[in-house]
């Protein structure tokens, strides 16, 4: 029986690359075929330090609109598409304002936010009023736009010496707000708004309560929490890199993500990712893929998805990864790998029943004790690099990022300080 931290091999091998694809994905296809060599060979890890992206745009030069997508473009825009494609800075009424703001001597707070998301007026005004009320200077206001989820505008904001920063929108708006925060000690205020709320669920932030989580920005108090690193190539050899809050995953769980309709998901919200799931597993076929935990030796598994996860919850009480967690400085890693139809009920027993209720109570978890289940089994490192082929899909914090043919995902510990309310109890994180 496998350890572990050893998912089962029993793989067939994978579809055969094209003749004329680029060698780090030639290389791909031979780790994904079980080769060491290739693997070491086309590394995405090696000589990687905890900072953020090195190739972000200038921000005023990102304000100037453009024929270039700053996202890959398979990414749903976490935007209207009637909005212009460029980093837009407004002023307290909503009109156009221009990037450079005006200096000032007191501290001042920046707001971005996703106008279909959010009652723009309401809340800038509240962002504005609560500001004034703890002697700061009127914030800056940023709406992201199909160009911009959110982090050029951020750029901006920290070019303007900001000293705080609000994000309000869906999950998208605050993992790329968040991505440009990282590393820069510059605190993120969430308010929650959109479908999932991903990060605020995980941080036990009051999901219906503004006005708490604006006032943390001027009385709260400064919590340091990890966030994550996906760097990924593509079937063309392209290699980018992107950060994530909550989790990044390549497989079904992509797929599912791919397969949910926009329309039923602004109906019923979250819940709408059932219906992408039913129609994903309809054709869903498992994938070698090669792994590898920093410091540990290499492995091979036949899968369906791998979670890269910086924290565990899901909406609904669901605990898919129960011990992650956001300020350890580790990533918790979550090999999906069912056989047939009973393997998938094992799965979801495992992430409904077993972590979800089982784990809360003493007797459950004797139970989970004496249980062998390796429908899904949990790896848990600072980092940990993947490679197969033919490509897979990926996304991050929810949102579709293409196929990649590698990735490589890190933990940057403390890498985001977030403004949490007054007396918010951090030991559960």
């Amino acid at each position: 029986m496998a350890a572990p931290d050893e998912p089962r091999d029993d793989a067939d091998s994978p579809e055969t690359v094209p003749a004329d694809a680029p060698a780090e994905v030639k290389a791909d296809a031979a780790a994904a075929e079980g080769s060491s060599d290739d693997f070491h060979a086309a590394r995405l890890g090696d000589d990687v330090d905890d900072h953020p992206r090195t190739d972000a745009p200038d921000p005023k030069e990102a304000a100037e609109p453009d024929d270039v997508i700053r996202q890959p473009e398979d990414v749903a825009p976490d935007s209207s598409e009637e909005l212009p494609g460029k980093t837009q800075r407004v002023d307290a009424e909503g009109d156009e304002a221009p990037i450079d703001a005006e200096a000032t001597q007191k501290k001042r707070a920046a707001l971005v936010y996703n106008p279909t998301k959010v009652d723009p007026d309401t809340l800038r005004a509240r962002v504005a009023e609560l500001s004034a009320e703890a002697g700061w200077a009127e914030p800056l206001f940023y709406e992201t736009t199909v160009d911009d989820l959110g982090d050029d505008a951020t750029r901006a904001a920290l070019d303007e010496k900001a000293d705080a920063v609000l994000v309000a929108g869906g999950d998208g708006t605050v993992r790329a707000v968040a991505e440009a925060l990282t590393s820069t000690g510059v605190p993120l205020s969430i308010v929650p708004s959109g479908t999932g709320n991903l990060l605020a669920r995980n941080l036990n932030l009051p999901l219906d309560d503004t006005d708490t989580m604006i006032r943390a920005t001027f009385d709260g108090f400064v919590h340091d929490t990890d966030t994550g690193i996906a760097r990924i190539r593509r079937a063309n050899g392209d290699v980018e890199e992107h950060g994530f809050v909550v989790m990044a995953g390549m497989g079904l769980d992509a797929a599912m993500i791919q397969n949910t309709r926009p329309e039923l998901k602004k109906q019923v919200g979250w819940v709408a990712y059932v219906d992408g799931a039913a129609r994903s597993l309809v054709g869903a076929k498992p994938f070698r893929v090669m792994y590898q935990l920093n410091g540990h030796r290499l492995h091979s598994a036949k899968v369906q998805s791998v979670l890269f996860a910086n924290c565990g919850a899901l909406p609904g009480g669901v605990a898919l990864i129960p011990d992650a967690s956001i300020a350890d400085g580790e990533l918790d890693v979550a090999v999906i790998q069912p056989t047939g139809v009973f393997g998938w009920l094992g799965v979801w027993r495992k992430i409904w029943w077993d972590n979800s209720v089982l784990r809360k109570f003493r007797a459950g978890r004797r139970v989970l004790e004496r249980r062998k289940d390796s429908s899904v089994r949990y790896l848990r490192g600072t980092g940990i690099e993947l490679a197969t082929a033919p490509a897979q899909p990926i996304e991050l914090d929810g949102d579709e990022f293409g196929e990649a043919t590698r990735i490589y995902t890190r933990i940057v510990a403390g890498g985001l300080a977030v403004a949490l309310p007054k007396g918010h109890d951090v030991s559960t994180l």
